[in-house]
């Protein structure tokens, strides 16, 4: 993860260098426009996917490709970053750049889209909210302004539903992380909230003609009973499957009845109180530091309220006062160096994001679960009847 937030600047250079002809372009197509989606192309989809599966339960990462279209980032090409393993840890550090400018410069050559526009990796049961994301988003967005990470998780995507999430950094946060200070009054003062960190995109998956085609062929595979086949006149197909099979990829799966899916939900849980204990860990640190502040004050109050006292009785007696004015203003070296030592507060955002992560996913997968439950239980009651 260090080493592709490192090479970051590298990658820029060679994507960008030599000279590119813009004449005859709208110029309406060179404006950078804020982004409001993201469209991948199948392809794409079908790279992470692999890439993500062959390396699970490790975390899988990889570049995007593509360009940025009045607000609509599309991303035409991908490729994996390199993994090392323990017989290649002597290895120098800069393998992994060597090998991204190597792909540029060859998707170059064969005419691809060489574009770095983000990257993407993947994640387990929705686990992605971490310090490490967020320094290599920053890095990305940093270098190309335009950038998104895509978030995949196999592991819900096995559930029935594809789990793809395009995340980029908000403008606020990024001004607040340049700086790396994230107290309660910068929180305040920005406005920012758990929910304010990340921008999340809505991903459009689009088909080439040729693909588009290829799947109404296969939808056309279905095997009807006789009667029904004739009733619905379907269109006869040229098209002629390698592996013959008498099931269509788009049959109903009846996969998605089962009920013996407790260990998924089990993990969130379990997974949900690991987080729900670290954010208060998060917590008792923070208000430690709150309790020794507040000590310190009422301290610091105590000791000029006596020096007051005591300026007040030396004025009754007629006699010059102890105390400046300057020594009754509540500052300290012990509050000041307290105040430097305010503990960050973006672990408790992230650990928020993450229980909220969690909590949704839970509740989308309870519904479901408890849906095929009441109908089984009204099957059941039918049969007894």
């Amino acid at each position: 993860m260090a080493s592709k937030t490192n090479n970051a600047t590298a990658v820029r250079k060679e994507a960008y260098e030599g000279l590119v002809n813009l004449e005859g372009i709208d110029p309406g197509l060179l404006e950078s426009k804020p982004l409001h989606e993201v469209q991948l192309d199948a392809l794409v989809v079908l790279k992470i996917l692999k890439h993500c599966r062959e390396y699970a339960p490790v975390t899988a990462t990889g570049q995007l490709l593509g360009i940025d279209v009045t607000g609509t980032l599309e991303v035409t090409n991908c490729f994996p970053f390199t993994s090392k393993s323990h017989e290649d840890e002597g290895q120098d550090e800069m393998d992994g750049a060597e090998y991204q400018l190597q792909m540029l410069r060859c998707l170059r050559k064969l005419n691809y889209d060489a574009n770095t526009v983000g990257w993407y990796q993947s994640t387990y049961l929705g686990s992605f909210w971490n310090q490490s994301l967020i320094e290599t988003q920053y890095n990305y967005q940093k270098t190309f302004a335009q950038s998104v990470v895509i978030v995949y998780d196999p592991t819900r995507t096995t559930q029935g539903n594809l789990c793809l999430r395009a995340l980029r950094l908000c403008d606020g946060f990024m001004e607040l992380y340049q700086n790396r200070k994230f107290t309660m009054e910068s929180l305040i003062h920005n406005k920012l909230t758990p929910t304010s960190i990340f921008q999340s995109l809505p991903i459009k998956i689009r088909n080439s003609h040729l693909l588009t085609a290829l799947l109404h062929e296969l939808d056309e595979q279905i095997s009807f009973p006789p009667s029904l086949e004739n009733s619905l006149s379907l269109p006869s197909s040229t098209y002629t499957p390698r592996i013959p099979t008498n099931i269509s990829p788009f049959s109903p799966n009846l996969d998605k009845l089962e009920l013996g899916l407790e260990s998924y939900l089990e993990k969130h849980l379990e997974y949900l109180g690991e987080t729900v204990e670290e954010h208060g860990q998060e917590q008792w640190r923070w208000q430690g530091w709150q309790r020794n502040l507040q000590k310190e004050q009422q301290r610091l109050q105590q000791t000029i309220s006596k020096r007051r006292l005591e300026n007040s009785s030396r004025a009754a007696q007629g006699l010059p006062p102890a105390y400046t004015e300057e020594d009754l203003q509540p500052t300290s070296q012990t509050l000041t160096k307290i105040l430097a030592n305010e503990p960050s507060r973006l672990e408790s955002l992230i650990i928020t994001n993450q229980i909220d992560t969690y909590c949704k996913q839970v509740t989308q997968f309870a519904g479901p679960g408890l849906t095929k439950m009441f109908m089984t239980k009204g099957v059941r009651v039918e049969g007894k009847e």
